[in-house]
């Protein structure tokens, strides 16, 4: 029994206990975050990798005509869904993509466009097994089927945090409409799935705003119609963009251009000069890169954000992040990210600037499948931005484009790709979040290790043909039906094939350059390409391109009669580029580069001014951080540092703990006091 003398000093000892844990839980909510709390949500299961889902959209058949008539626009109208037997009413589905829409948007002979589906459009809260939004992706430029899918497999066997995904077999009204790759959108359910409740901040850095901006969707809408069969430019080879480095000879494909650079530098944004006798900003810098776009237009864009450059304090200096932010946002959010930027620039406190092990894991399985159309290329863009307490950590979206996929036939570039220079267009510099990184010795041991899991663990074991395999047996008879696809069946059937041998050969090259028997950097390469494998054996342009395949290309557009479609991406994104100007003398060369005539270049001035004025900037009515969510939802996941979310389980626990103590303590007091009296 204790004596009076110390139930004070019991008191007093458990009710600052109890004031101690109150403030521990206050400033660590992430050590009250139990096992029961990382339970997986039902929809991660029901997201069967390994499993086909079936899709069926219901909606009113006039309102579905015209939003595909409207695609451009990408307004939700409202249907019901109904995935593997459950239905969700009332959601929200909307075509969704930039240049790949704008793509099926000017192709008459297919509807087939990517979509978005958002159970909590229409319903706020409303969910399928608890996730809020899917993306269905249409597998444009894709003859495999599974070059996404595969990326994101490589990453989550690395350990990436990868959104989900399965392949989706969808029909609307009844009728089977298109095979599909489902993937679970980066938004609330996901950062609560893998983050927890008390999660930070997300972004998805673009260059011209959400979505694009609309601007090559509305501006490609307003483009002639009036359509011929085109042929290529001039002494243009199949396949080959305006400037691109001619094809490999069969002998090895290690011959030197103009240059003198091996084809193993590839097609890319960055050299889209190629070897044109104009120099148009083809003069090496002070880096040593050369290309029609490095230096020119697409340059520019480091200054607003997406590059992860640090440029200074001000948050206006950011739109290309803070115009994009997921969630709702304050200034306080974002001056964490200028913070972990500045830092970032100075390679100050890296361990808790950067999630190093995420990051370094991400560029590894990135490198790997040699995606351009991403944040190491002049395009800068297709990643999230995950920010908690001042750490900074890269997410993957949209891998249509991986394995090549960007470079127009050149399998060498693919295969080859340096995997300590990762970059096209421009510089580690340009790129501090890689950059930076691989400045610190022990920080790049630890990328070639994840290198070298991937390689050992994902492709020298088997696994990876295992994969594709299996893959083929599971999805070929979906495929051989697909009344819409953009690919026959044999053409599907010969890009399986080429995808197995250049995922083969891109492991041995990373092997190789990993012992050092293969350079690793672009420069090495350029100095000797005879150590390079030898990839003349894959048929690159087997594996689809942008715009599908087959007789689906669109054909020629008046004025821009003679313009090869192929390029039509980087046209846009030199356009849009121009922001709130006009075309810069810089940026005429190097649509000139591209092969645009003076006329077209005019014509293209004219239609983007009267199409929708200015260039660049978020859409007109759209509000920082509101992506497709309808704006009276209030804190839709807003990180910790913004909005006080609703007390969770573990927290009525923690406060339930303190609460405990608190009246122990006054129970003490109380008896005490009696017993004196």
């Amino acid at each position: 029994m204790i004596k009076n003398k110390w139930i004070g000093a019991a008191a007093a000892l458990l009710m600052t206990a109890a004031v101690l844990l109150i403030i521990i839980v206050y400033l660590n909510p992430e050590a009250f975050q139990f096992t029961a709390d990382q339970k997986p949500p039902a929809y991660a299961s029901a997201m069967d990798k390994n499993e086909i889902l079936s899709i069926q959209i219901i909606a009113d058949e006039k309102k579905w005509a015209e939003m595909l008539e409207n695609a451009t626009k990408e307004e939700y109208i409202a249907a019901d869904v109904i995935i593997n037997g459950t239905k969700i009413k009332n959601v929200g589905i909307r075509p969704k993509g930039n240049s790949s829409l704008s793509m099926v948007a000017m192709d008459d002979t297919t509807d087939r466009y990517s979509f978005k589906i958002e159970f909590d459009h229409y319903i706020n809260g409303q969910t399928w097994l608890g996730l809020d939004k899917i993306a269905v992706n249409n597998m444009q430029g894709d003859a495999s089927y599974m070059k996404e899918y595969l990326s994101y497999d490589i990453m989550n066997y690395v350990g990436v945090d990868t959104p989900l995904y399965a392949f989706a077999d969808i029909s609307v009204n009844g009728e089977t409409w298109g095979f599909y790759l489902a993937v679970e959108c980066l938004e609330d359910s996901y950062v609560e799935r893998v983050y927890g409740k008390n999660h930070g901040q997300l972004y998805k850095p673009e260059n011209m705003g959400g979505r694009g901006a609309g601007r090559m969707n509305e501006f490609m809408e307003g483009m002639p119609n009036d359509r011929e069969n085109l042929p290529p430019f001039p002494g243009q080879q199949p396949n080959q963009f305006p400037g691109q480095p001619q094809a490999p000879p069969s002998n090895g494909a290690n011959q030197p251009n103009a240059w003198g650079n091996p084809p193993a530098t590839g097609w890319n944004p960055s050299n889209a000069g190629g070897n044109l006798p104009n120099d148009g900003g083809n003069t090496p810098d002070a880096r040593g890169n050369r290309g029609g776009f490095n230096g020119g237009p697409m340059r520019g864009m480091s200054s607003n954000g997406v590059s992860l450059q640090y440029i200074d304090d001000e948050i206006s200096s950011y739109p290309a992040i803070f115009d994009n932010a997921v969630f709702d946002s304050t200034d306080k959010d974002y001056q964490w990210v200028i913070k972990s930027l500045k830092k970032l620039a100075s390679g100050e406190d890296l361990e808790k600037t950067v999630d190093v092990e995420a990051v370094l894991k991400y560029f590894a399985a990135h490198t790997t499948v040699v995606n351009l159309d991403s944040y190491v290329s002049n395009m800068g863009h297709n990643y999230y931005l995950y920010e908690d307490d001042g750490q900074l950590t890269i997410l993957p979206w949209d891998y249509n484009l991986a394995f090549g996929g960007f470079q127009s036939g050149n399998a060498s570039a693919v295969v080859n790709f340096p995997v300590d220079t990762p970059v096209s267009g421009v510089s580690l510099e340009d790129r501090p979040l890689l950059g930076k990184l691989l400045e610190v010795p022990e920080y790049s041991e630890l990328y070639h290790s994840y290198l070298r899991q991937i390689v050992d663990g994902y492709f020298n074991s088997g696994r990876f043909e295992q994969t594709v395999d299996s893959l083929d047996t599971m999805i070929a008879p979906y495929v051989e039906k697909d009344p819409s696809a953009f690919y026959d069946y044999d053409t599907y059937k010969t890009a399986v094939a080429e995808l197995k041998k250049l995922g083969l050969l891109r492991a041995e090259s990373i092997e190789g350059q990993l012992d050092g028997t293969i350079p690793s950097t672009s420069e090495g390469q350029r100095a000797d390409s005879s150590k390079l494998v030898d990839a003349s054996s894959v048929n690159l342009s087997a594996l689809g391109r942008q715009g599908g395949g087959g007789d689906r290309r669109p054909e020629g557009m008046g004025p821009m009669a003679g313009l090869n479609w192929d390029i039509m991406p980087q046209v846009m994104e030199i356009i849009q580029a121009a922001g709130e100007n006009d075309l810069t003398e810089e940026q005429v060369n190097q649509l000139k580069e591209l092969g645009l005539t003076d006329e077209q270049i005019t014509q293209l001035k004219s239609m983007a001014q009267n199409r929708f004025g200015p260039m660049g900037g978020p859409r007109p009515n759209r509000q920082p951080g509101a992506d497709d969510k309808r704006p009276d939802f209030p804190n839709r996941g807003a990180g910790q540092q913004t909005t006080t979310s609703r007390p969770d389980t573990n927290t009525w626990i923690a406060i339930g703990g303190c609460a405990a103590l608190l009246l122990a303590g006054i129970l003490f007091a109380y008896l005490y006091r009696r017993r004196r009296s």
